[in-house]
């Protein structure tokens, strides 16, 4: 027989705390009754008889006196189906686009684990967005989870639209994919640009959206990445499809763990988080990856914007060290009218070198890849030089990298919101910039891969 417990002995914030309980456990789903209006809220802190809860729907309208508290003896929970491909639920996983509850097929609880190392697959294969910066020079292979570093400003909504909108599992495979996209504290305009975007994209039957919007109450942005992930992992290993789980934005997960952090009195660490932020993004970002006898596979593409452009924040310093390399998007290149604005120099992929090539996208991708990031960072310092003294005074060497450098920014990396080039029209174009650049500078290339792919601009004249 459930008990329920009448009155509060405190409110502070998302956050009540009730006395003599029995039985609590932490993480424990309680169900909150206030004059006939039901919440749920989760046990985050139990000691002797007390128990601290955070309610998701927030503490509004709730005093000492009006609220009935119903422990549920289970952690949150989520229903999935095959039938949550389509669909849009709020940020702990319920339906919010008109057409009815879930009838479950199995009920999961969020609070998933890390994969075991000893279970895993090492990551092999890519997956296409149809974005030549990220294709051709950070490569996005299945199981990775591979973060887009942006800035307040900068186009990291459209990008992620795209890569929904494009992503594949190229040109010729056979295996079911499909993607799950939950945002986090967004503004109502960005929840409908997205929304609007696959729908009309037709993009909509193979994403699952979770949705917490930013007058949703703050504890909900705690939840919503685990239960998006819940529902990738129940796809991927259940049923034996290829998931990749975009996640927007992880800065306002983590300012909403602050904000709780600082209601429950932690003592604060960096910058004011708490200081077991580290572990709550491993526990996030360690739950992609490849297991052992699995047909499917789940791949992370977190999305966090760098507070005041500095990538040594704690956020995507501590990220860093999680993932698996990161994109950077900058706010200089944005300027020059790139999109989108991924500078190639800091950005990498720690795992492309394993899923791509012959017999994944073609034999020259790597060393292409690699005179790529060679011959731009020699831009750079062609740019340098041309500052101090004038580009009229550079080598004619250096006047050709200056060239190449635009090429390269305004026809490789810049391309259409709508633009979805295959991996081979991006390496081809890849192959057409260096063709600006004698053969003897291209010098990260394989004699014979340079010289089946690489033809002389006199000579293609």
């Amino acid at each position: 027989m459930a008990i329920e417990y009448l009155g509060l002995s405190e409110i502070n914030g998302p956050l009540i705390a009730i006395e003599g309980v029995r039985d609590a456990s932490y993480d424990e789903i309680v169900e909150l009754t206030i004059n006939g209006r039901k919440k749920i809220g989760r046990i985050v802190e139990v000691y002797e008889d007390k128990a601290v809860i955070q309610v998701f729907q927030g503490t509004e309208e709730m005093s000492l006196n009006n609220t009935h508290t119903k422990l549920t003896g289970h952690p949150l929970q989520v229903a999935l189906s095959p039938e949550i491909l389509g669909r849009v639920f709020n940020g702990i996983g319920q339906p919010i686009d008109g057409l009815g509850p879930i009838i479950p097929e199995v009920m999961k609880d969020v609070n998933g684990l890390p994969l075991n190392p000893c279970t895993r697959e090492y990551p092999r294969n890519y997956i296409r967005t149809g974005i030549s910066a990220i294709d051709c020079l950070t490569t996005l292979i299945r199981g990775q989870k591979l973060p887009i570093f942006s800035g307040n400003g900068l186009p990291h909504d459209q990008l992620a639209a795209q890569i929904v909108k494009q992503a594949s599992l190229g040109e010729n495979s056979d295996e079911e994919f499909a993607i799950v996209f939950a945002a986090m504290g967004v503004k109502h305009d960005v929840a409908d640009f997205f929304r609007r975007t696959f729908e009309e994209s037709g993009a909509t039957p193979h994403v699952v959206m979770f949705l917490n919007l930013a007058n949703d109450p703050v504890v909900e942005r705690l939840i919503t990445p685990k239960v998006a992930l819940t529902a990738a992992e129940y796809l991927a290993f259940e049923k034996g499809m290829h998931i990749l789980v975009v996640l927007t934005d992880m800065t306002s997960f983590a300012e909403a763990m602050r904000e709780v952090s600082s209601s429950k009195g932690e003592i604060p660490s960096r910058k004011g988080y708490p200081g077991y932020l580290y572990s709550e993004l491993a526990t996030i970002y360690e739950r992609a990856g490849i297991v052992r006898d699995c047909k499917g596979s789940v791949t992370q593409i977190p999305i966090l914007t760098m507070p005041n452009d500095d990538i040594t924040h704690p956020i995507p310093d501590l990220t860093g060290y999680i993932t698996e390399g990161q994109i950077v998007l900058d706010r200089s290149i944005y300027q020059k009218n790139v999109y989108p604005p991924i500078n190639i120099l800091p950005s990498l992929s720690r795992l492309m070198k394993d899923g791509i090539g012959k017999g994944y996208t073609r034999e020259d991708h790597q060393d292409l890849a690699n005179q790529l990031f060679s011959s731009y960072a020699h831009v750079g310092d062609a740019r340098a030089l041309a500052s101090v003294i004038g580009e009229d005074e550079l080598s004619p060497i250096d006047k050709k990298y200056l060239k190449f450098g635009a090429a390269m920014e305004q026809e490789f990396i810049t391309q259409g919101m709508d633009e979805n080039r295959t991996v081979i029209q991006t390496l081809d174009l890849g192959w057409r910039l260096l063709r600006m650049l004698p053969k003897e500078e291209l010098d990260r290339i394989d004699t014979k891969i340079l010289d089946k792919y690489y033809i002389s601009s006199e000579a293609s004249n």
